[in-house]
């Protein structure tokens, strides 16, 4: 089979009733902390910091509604302002990928990276033109 990694989807497919992000964190490499000594994770391809986004999913239909895109980027991805009169803030992401794996309760679950996190409708970015 050709499929190797992470497969590229489309923001849309993944999140056709869009996404909010709640929040923005490093992510933690849990094999290099020591206790008090906490270590941000690294992408493996680009050596840059690993962030995570915590999403709302708002699509009834979802399996996940409150999944987590990781993203590698150089700083803390910023998060776009909320939307006019409510506490969400809607996100796109760039480079969207998926990685289906077996979960511990031998379920197939999947892991979202993405290149970039932005508004709505903003201009879109690359891994490239971002760093």
């Amino acid at each position: 089979m050709a499929i190797r990694g992470a497969i590229p989807v489309r923001f849309d497919d993944v999140f056709p009733a869009g996404a909010f992000a709640v929040s923005v964190e490093p992510v933690a490499d849990f094999d290099a902390s020591k206790a008090g000594n906490k270590v941000q994770a690294r992408d493996k391809a680009t050596g840059h910091p690993l962030w995570v986004v915590a999403v709302v999913d708002p699509d009834p239909e979802a399996r996940d509604t409150s999944p987590r895109v990781k993203v590698a980027a150089p700083v803390m991805p910023v998060l776009p302002e909320p939307a006019p009169g409510l506490p969400f803030r809607p996100v796109e992401f760039d480079g969207l990928t998926v990685t289906a794996y077996v979960n511990n309760s031998n379920r197939v679950a999947y892991s979202l990276r993405a290149t970039a996190v932005r508004a709505p409708g903003g201009a879109r970015a690359s891994a490239k033109t971002a760093a």
